[in-house]
């Protein structure tokens, strides 16, 4: 930020030696050394510009991916400390397009919003100010443009949640689609389901276009309107300046000081303005990214602190639902070292739930899990999971 205000005040500055050249100028001044002078310092401060610029630009960015690498460890580790059950019943191109596209397209808006907005609110505002110091009229006439701007502009923003919300689950619907379209290409050709298959991406990937598509010919006229509109400024200055210098209420020097200080007046704005989408989609990705971070996580000591008893699982009244809905009440079994079982029953029963809770996919509701005599919520996740090829294979055949 600090190199961001020192590049404001070098691109501000250089205006008023341009006045002051232009004053010289009028005034008929003979004195070339100052004019030499004030053109070197307009080179160095425009240097000094494009060097603070490019330096806080490189900083914001390099601060902008550490953030991001550390948001996505954030997320992965979440991913590797929550129930698997919970992982695996979300689509796997959902889970990837926020971790992977989701949090990347962030990194617009943190690299360039703190230089470009201390540069973009800075700037306009102390050239106002200097203009409403030379004349407040012509502050005034320069400012008539901006409120009939932002008229346009706030007509485009009408129906943006809807539309922008449109565009959000289309292009969520296309990853899932794109992702379960390339892993189950094998699947989908041994069973000559390649034309239903391909026509279900075909429609998620016109739809994700056509969301976007519909939303631009929505605000092409008013996006138009704001961007002619509001740079205009000249639209205003030059005939109230005009007149005010023929009237003598204004010197022709400090009216072509107005004029060359207000012809950029609004670009810094409407470069702000650029990044609305940015901004806005920031709640929506901040949002996806929290509902990964913040979700609850399976508790497992770190170390094993007992000592398993042989390979004998036991289910003692076990009870476990998804969301609402009870799916197990009550199961109780043992299941000893080497037996092999079959859980035989309708679909939709529990029997993959079964195998899914002794797996540590998810925790029970309610009863117990153990295996050798101790609680499977008292072993650690990675010894659970490694605990030897025989556990390995009950579980794979339970599953």
């Amino acid at each position: 930020m600090i190199l961001a205000a020192l590049s404001m005040l070098c691109g501000i500055v250089p205006y008023y030696f341009i006045a002051r050249i232009v004053k010289d100028l009028l005034a008929g001044s003979p004195d070339k050394s100052a004019y030499i002078i004030n053109c070197v310092v307009i080179l160095a401060l425009w240097l000094g510009h494009s060097l603070f610029h490019a330096l806080s630009t490189a900083n914001s960015h390099l601060a902008t991916f550490h953030t991001l690498a550390v948001i996505r460890k954030k997320a992965l580790d979440k991913l590797a400390k929550m129930p698997l059950g919970n992982v695996i019943s979300q689509p796997s191109g959902a889970v990837k397009s926020t971790i992977v596209e989701r949090i990347d397209s962030i990194e617009t808006t943190l690299a360039h919003i703190l230089p470009e907005f201390t540069t973009g609110i800075g700037a306009p505002i102390i050239i106002m100010i200097y203009t409403f110091v030379i004349n407040w009229k012509l502050g005034l006439a320069a400012l008539i443009t901006l409120p009939l701007g932002f008229i346009c502009y706030m007509l485009m923003m009408f129906g943006y949640e809807e539309n922008y919300g449109r565009t959000v689950r289309a292009t969520k619907a296309l990853n899932a689609v794109t992702t379960e379209y390339i892993n189950g290409i094998e699947v989908i050709k041994v069973f000559g389901k390649a034309q239903s298959s391909y026509e279900k991406f075909a429609a998620a990937a016109k739809e994700s276009a056509a969301s976007f598509v519909d939303w631009m010919r929505k605000c092409n006229v008013y996006m138009t309107f704001a961007m002619c509109i509001m740079p205009a400024t000249m639209l205003s200055v030059l005939p109230v300046g005009g007149i005010m210098t023929m009237h003598g209420t204004i010197s022709t020097a400090d009216f072509i000081t107005v004029i060359i200080l207000t012809v950029g007046l609004i670009e810094p704005l409407l470069g702000i303005m650029s990044y609305s989408d940015d901004i806005a989609q920031m709640d929506t990705i901040v949002t996806e990214v929290r509902n990964i971070i913040d979700a609850p996580e399976m508790v497992r000591p770190e170390k094993l602190t007992k000592t398993m008893k042989g390979g004998d699982i036991e289910l003692n009244d076990i009870h476990f639902g998804y969301d609402d809905k009870k799916i197990i009440h009550g199961i109780s079994m043992t299941i000893h070292k080497g037996e092999f079982i079959a859980l035989v029953g309708p679909s939709g029963s529990g029997k993959s739930t079964v195998a899914r809770l002794i797996a540590s996919l998810w925790d029970t509701s309610g009863g117990s899990i153990s295996i050798g005599d101790v609680d499977i919520r008292d072993i650690p996740l990675d010894d659970h999971n490694q605990r030897s090829p025989m556990f390995r294979r009950i579980i794979t055949s339970l599953i």
